[in-house]
């Protein structure tokens, strides 16, 4: 009988301990973002050969839509612990994107201080970090950057990293030990390896940066084969007007498939930003990719209009317009077979809501 008591004694002292400490944490936050629209397309592939014209509901056109808890806890002398939890969605359909994955944004824990943040989990690479304020468009899912080439909105999967911020400098680095739930093969270790560093530097109206990324391919077979990237972008503000521009080089040994040849491009992108009134932002863009082993080198030209409600809800138009030569296939909302048929150009237009909470 006496040991009974003792134990429910202890088990209830570390119940109250546990409480303790969860009253410790310093909080917790909700927050999220829904972007639907309705857009209308033409040279859409399906069952003629030029492609159909499309008039839908997409969702995340000018913010992938998403809800998320961002905690922390201070532990003192400056040492906090933290955490994120993003699960992106279509609005359209009400289903998770990024595979189906429940947090497939992000999702980490890590540590911050003094020295930075270092951080565990599902994370985005340097170059979604940092160049989303170096296209005009923000690297946004359609109708921009990230069109040209989704790495620019690239995530990794089983990921540790490092973020500091030293004044106007930004540094960031990263290493997967497997990414798109790929890798971490006993014996195999650069199978889906990848990793990548940035540097960002504002200073005044100027702001400059560049990035690097680095993968291998997803399977035994293909370990060996990588894809580099480099990037670096700046940006100019001066009034209500601001400035962007940017280069991005590649070089793929074959990561796709054993059959898969090396890939050459280089990508170009200028444009500007104009805010006609508080509440209206114009915003123009161009992006030109040069495939260095072909002559299929499409160009991308964007229109937008954004007007704010209010700080939290807005409401915009995007105009594109994609050129297509010798088989190339930049669509608006994407590069491949999959968003325009080959070789024809595509015009666009979707007009949207977009609220923040």
């Amino acid at each position: 009988m006496k040991k009974a008591f003792l134990a429910m004694t202890a088990i209830a002292a570390a119940c109250g301990a546990s409480g303790a400490f969860a009253q410790t944490a310093s909080g917790v936050t909700l927050y999220g973002l829904a972007d639907i629209g309705i857009e209308a397309i033409n040279h859409v592939p399906g069952n003629s050969t030029g492609g159909n014209t499309a008039v839908r509901m997409n969702a995340g056109n000018l913010s992938g839509s998403r809800w998320g808890l961002r905690g922390t806890e201070d532990l003192g002398n400056g040492l906090k612990a933290i955490f994120t939890l993003e699960s992106g969605f279509d609005l359209d359909t009400g289903m998770s994107a990024q595979g189906g994955r429940l947090f497939g944004r992000q999702a980490y824990a890590g540590l911050q201080g003094n020295f930075g943040a270092v951080t565990l989990g599902r994370q985005q690479t340097a170059l979604y970090d940092l160049f989303g304020a170096y296209d005009p468009m923000g690297a946004n899912p359609r109708y921009s950057l990230a069109a040209v080439d989704s790495a620019f909105n690239g995530r990794a999967d089983n990921a540790i990293k490092y973020t500091g911020k030293f004044g106007g400098l930004t540094a960031i680095g990263f290493y997967s030990f497997g990414r798109d739930n790929n890798g971490e093969v006993p014996g195999a270790a650069k199978v889906a390896r990848n990793y990548g560093l940035g540097l960002a530097y504002a200073a005044g109206n100027l702001s400059i940066g560049t990035a690097y990324d680095q993968y291998q391919g997803a399977t035994v077979a293909l370990q060996d084969r990588s894809a580099k990237r480099a990037a670096i972008g700046a940006s100019y503000a001066f009034g209500d007007a601001k400035v962007f521009g940017g280069f991005r080089w590649l070089r793929d040994d074959g990561t796709a498939s054993a059959t898969a040849t090396i890939t050459r491009t280089n990508v170009y992108w200028l444009g500007g930003q104009y805010r006609v009134m508080p509440a209206l932002l114009l915003t123009g863009a161009a992006y030109y990719t040069d495939n260095r082993n072909s002559s299929a080198d499409p160009w991308m030209f964007v229109l937008s209009a954004d007007y704010s409600f209010s700080k939290r809800t807005d409401v915009y138009l995007n105009i594109g317009y994609a050129k297509n030569k010798n088989g190339s296939t930049q669509g608006l909302s994407g590069s491949g077979s999959t968003f325009v048929a080959a070789g024809e150009n595509q015009t666009g237009a979707t007009i949207g809501l977009r609220h923040r909470f």
